[in-house]
């Protein structure tokens, strides 16, 4: 028989000879950021995952004597972040319109009504032409297009064709036809149809008024829908989106993501957001928030909720007339009882509250009701209530975001696109207030970063660089546009990763690469943090890896560097 003695010294011989944690990967030779629960920058040059969760992030000598045998992966020397999340995109939108007339980037009605042209040539069968990504403001038209000018190119078949913000669509004569649009046909509450001098129809359906037209179009077959979320996820991964907060899902879009869950499909984790409290909240809900589905790649406990427009479509509801349209305040999609009951309502079975506000009056508005509710529901600050956009907010009231503990979910890349002509819908006095995220971040406000995709691109970086350079890629305005706004790349990236997961509680399991959480990060071409800030968009991600496994890999050899993995020995 052993000693006490002896027994203790076998142990302890095999406990030194042992690694001190399991690993199955170590990511060597890295320029690797990431930040702590503070939001503090750390540097590492070494990952240690295993079964897919962070093990340590620190030193390669370090680290390598704990790895045992685990693979090796030499990073060459690239950057490494943690993964990307986007605190409010739109994921099958994203994906349907890659199935549909892309429209994003001309600069003209002449070079849109081209690429309508063509996407309907070449899909011969499709019974409606859907397209989307229009913006007049920067066609420089100075009105909205007609159904007349959309007739030019499709006249066969009904042709419907969504504004850039998702705020206003554009329909052909034949759309109108079917939809029995006339000049009888009633604004109805929360929308606007475009009229000319006589109160005909012009063809642009303003916010509640899409419906009308929109509720006609065929619905999806699911195998055009699982396309679309298989596209939408491929190009999230090859942006180094590792999570998204998708801001509005129905019960067929749930059942859809779950499935995909089941079925491991899903290669970026996905914070649904329940659009509004009717019978999909009733059906989806019933048996409380869904938390963590799918090895935490499914999470369903928000609501989205609606308080007005948009600002390019002058739907945003403002306090006082638009300053380039003395007779429009814009659109509220509620009363403010009607509001408060909606909130009230999730607040009641638990679920976070997201609403979208844009204007002063909306964000006003929000800001009124949230207060009301916590009334009734005092625990119900404890679920970190959001603002989605707060893009316009009277100065008086972005101090009521502290008392009301909510966070400002911001896009950064809206301030960039809008600065064309958001002061002409303004004025000098409230642009203060708008895209105010120094002012929100001063007081202490988290900002949980997001695109608002597809309305924006969904390339993350695009976003950062706005948030830092309050500038297009062509670096205008010099200096920036009202760069006192602006915030430090560091302040950039936690937006876009701690305080975007913080934002759907989950900072616990991911937004940073600390010990314990999901090993989700990426590679990219070149140091955000050494770079001229003016280049931060042009970005590039090598690869893409999720709970420690590769989900996107660049196939250009050269930005891959030929990253190499070996047997650890």
């Amino acid at each position: 028989m052993y000693s006490t003695t002896r027994f203790a010294l076998v142990c302890m011989l095999i406990f030194a000879a042992a690694p001190l944690f399991a690993a199955d990967l170590l990511l060597g030779n890295v320029n690797g950021y990431t930040l702590d629960r503070a939001g503090t920058l750390q540097r590492f040059d070494a990952l240690l995952v295993d079964a897919g969760k962070v093990v340590a992030a620190g030193k390669r000598t370090d680290l390598a004597k704990r790895a045992g045998d685990a693979k090796v992966v030499d990073g060459k020397g690239r950057t490494v972040l943690p993964g990307l999340i986007d605190a409010h995109g739109h994921i099958m939108g994203l994906g349907i319109m890659s199935l549909q007339a892309d429209l994003t980037g001309t600069t003209s009605l002449d070079a849109a009504l081209v690429r309508i042209r063509s996407f309907a040539s070449s899909h011969k069968d499709d019974r409606w032409i859907i397209g989307r990504g229009w913006n007049q403001v920067v066609w420089k038209l100075g009105r909205f297009p007609t159904a007349q000018e959309l007739d030019a190119v499709v006249n066969d078949r009904p042709a419907w064709m969504e504004r850039i913000d998702g705020h206003a669509a554009w329909a052909n004569s034949a759309a109108l036809k079917l939809a029995g649009i006339d000049r009888n046909t009633k604004d109805p509450v929360g929308g606007r149809i475009e009229r000319d001098a006589e109160g005909n129809p012009t063809g642009v359906f303003i916010d509640a008024a899409m419906e009308l037209v929109g509720s006609k179009i065929p619905p999806a077959t699911d195998a055009r829908l699982d396309a679309a979320l298989a596209a939408a996820l491929d190009t999230m991964a090859r942006l180094g989106l590792t999570g998204v907060s998708d801001a509005g899902i129905d019960l067929a879009t749930f059942k859809r993501y779950r499935r995909f869950a089941d079925a491991g499909k899903l290669t970026a984790r996905i914070n649904a957001m329940i659009g509004g409290t009717g019978a999909d909240f009733d059906a989806i809900g019933k048996d409380g928030p869904l938390l963590g589905y799918g090895h935490d790649f499914l999470s369903v406990r928000s609501v989205k909720l609606y308080a007005d427009g948009a600002l390019g479509s002058r739907g945003a509801a403002m306090l006082m007339p638009y300053s380039d349209d003395a007779k429009n305040s814009g659109l509220l999609f509620s009363k403010p009882d009607e509001m408060t009951a909606m909130i009230s309502k999730a607040f009641a079975h638990g679920y976070q509250v997201c609403v979208h506000a844009i204007g002063d009056k909306g964000n006003r508005e929000v800001l009124d009701s949230f207060a009301a509710s916590y009334k009734k529901y005092p625990d119900a600050k404890a679920l970190r209530n959001r603002i989605e956009h707060a893009q316009v907010v009277s100065l008086d009231d972005i101090p009521r975001f502290v008392d009301l503990d909510l966070i400002a979910s911001m896009q950064p890349t809206h301030a960039t696109s809008d600065m064309n002509m958001a002061e002409d819908r303004v004025g000098h006095e409230r642009i203060k207030g708008a895209y105010a995220w120094r002012s929100f971040l001063k007081q202490g406000t988290r900002i949980a970063g997001g695109s608002d995709f597809p309305v924006e691109s969904p390339n993350p970086f695009f976003g950062l660089h706005a948030a830092v350079t309050r500038q297009d890629h062509d670096g205008h305005p010099p200096g920036g546009w009202y760069p006192k706004q602006a915030m430090s790349v560091t302040e950039a990236l936690r937006a876009f990763t701690l305080d975007a997961a913080y934002a759907a509680h989950q900072e616990d399991t991911q937004g940073t690469l600390e010990p314990g959480k999901w090993a989700d990060f990426i590679l990219v071409d070149q140091d955000i943090f050494k770079i001229d800030p003016a280049k931060i968009w042009k970005t590039r991600v090598l690869q893409t890896w999720v709970a420690g496994k590769p989900v996107y890999q660049s196939t250009n050899a050269t930005q891959t560097n030929s990253l190499q993995a070996s047997q650890a020995k």
